[in-house]
């Protein structure tokens, strides 16, 4: 297929070396990928094979600290290495993201859990850590005791992505007024085979239960109302271009490599979409091959711009985020509230040209055997996440420009973590 090399396209100041070469090792990796993503679906988490070669490729340190072994990448870097893997399977890309994102989590927890979390990471094959229902609403119960919580027998936690290959398990508790974050390692849970969904069934977001009280010391706890104030801190720890933005920056990288998703899916979709039209005749039309009926071609122009454009919002405005990260400058809430909707904005137009390019197709496009039936599905799941769904953030950034009171981002996006906060400050 003919068009404007990928890696020129809106070439950026701000990848780097390791940045790059990370991209193009798991470029390489997606004919595997995306031959080993049914199996995947299959056994509901990453086989092995993927897992490994993602590992190898140091797909699992990407926001790992430098001081903890990892590379520590700043956004453009980020989007364009979750784009590549989501080219060759959403939910490889989802546990990335997952592995990612949640590694500026772990980091506000004491020093100690910090080490014996990424004191793994030379090791371990896949993230080291991932997190379950830390932010919902609802949370389940634990009871502070000398050194320590107990969280008790029976809790159960859900949308654990990535726990079958974690090492830790971080889950939101309460006791009392407060809520806290709490890091479970392995034989403190088990996981539930109750992920059971239409897409992104790969990604091994099943829910966790403890079947008996588990102590888990101090150290292990994290006061959920503290997150932003921490997460703000993390510049001045860590090195790196991910680690020198403020806590609503760090929260947009998060949105940021979630709609990286969709348009890495896309992406795929497409190459599959050129690639079938050149073999596959039209049912009821007098055309030699799909890829010679007008309607098709037509689909075929309008997908693939909207898939650029969306490409070209979402690569620009990580340009803007590794900018605002250089010069250490803070984000307004209008900021992230706008980039925010630009993000999730880019994701849905993704979204819209994976359904094009599968009706354009016609029914062969349904099979099983077809990865542009999984890229369909994977989308509308990655699209109805609760922190990145399309009209919340429309309404947020929407109040912002009508000069309206705006919501906190936090609540926005995490509303545990400002329900937290009310609880503290009601106690106070």
């Amino acid at each position: 297929m003919n068009g404007i090399s990928h890696n020129s396209l809106h070439e950026s100041p701000f990848s780097t070396k390791v940045g790059r070469d990370i991209r193009d090792r798991v470029r390489s990796l997606v004919p595997l990928i995306r031959d080993n993503a049914a199996e995947g679906e299959r056994i509901g988490c990453l086989p092995a094979p993927t897992l490994e070669a993602l590992a190898e490729a140091g797909a699992f340190r990407i926001s790992v600290p430098i001081e903890h072994g990892g590379f520590a990448l700043g956004a453009r870097d980020l989007v364009e290495i979750v784009c590549e893997i989501a080219r060759g399977d959403g939910s490889a890309a989802w546990i990335t993201m997952i592995g990612s994102g949640f590694a500026r989590v772990m980091l506000t927890f004491p020093d100690q859990a910090i080490g014996e979390v990424y004191g793994l990471v030379p090791q371990w094959k896949g993230p080291v850590v991932a997190s379950a229902s830390l932010f919902s609403e609802k949370i389940q119960r634990a009871r502070k005791v000398e050194g320590g919580y107990v969280v008790d027998a029976g809790c159960k936690w859900g949308f654990g992505s990535g726990c079958k290959h974690a090492a830790f398990v971080v889950v939101g508790v309460q006791d009392g007024d407060k809520r806290s974050m709490v890091l479970l390692e392995r034989g403190q849970y088990q996981i539930i085979d109750d992920w059971k969904v239409m897409g992104l069934c790969g990604s091994s977001s099943n829910s966790i239960t403890v079947p008996e009280d588990v102590f888990v010391p101090d150290h292990r706890v994290a006061d959920l109302a503290d997150l932003p104030v921490n997460l703000g801190k993390l510049h001045t720890r860590f090195g790196g271009l991910g680690y020198k933005l403020d806590g609503l920056g760090l929260m947009l990288i998060v949105a940021m490599e979630t709609m990286a998703i969709p348009l890495g899916m896309a992406r795929g979709a497409f190459e599959c979409f050129v690639s079938q039209c050149a073999a596959k005749k039209p049912f009821n039309l007098p055309y030699d091959t799909l890829a010679a009926t007008p309607s098709v071609d037509v689909v075929a122009g309008k997908a693939r711009a909207m898939i650029n454009a969306a490409q070209a919002l979402i690569f620009g405005r990580a340009d803007y985020i590794d900018r605002k990260a250089a010069a250490g400058e803070p984000f307004t809430p209008a900021e992230e509230a706008e980039i925010m909707m630009d993000f999730v904005h880019a994701g849905n137009v993704c979204g819209a040209a994976i359904d094009m390019i599968q009706i354009a197709l016609g029914s062969f496009s349904v099979s099983l055997a077809n990865p542009i039936q999984r890229y369909a599905r994977d989308a509308r799941v990655a699209l109805t996440h609760g922190s990145t769904r399309l009209d919340p953030a429309a309404e947020i950034s929407g109040r912002q420009l009508m000069g309206l009171p705006g919501f906190t981002a936090f609540a926005a996006g995490v509303p545990g973590v400002d329900k937290a906060q009310q609880q503290t400050a009601q106690v106070a």
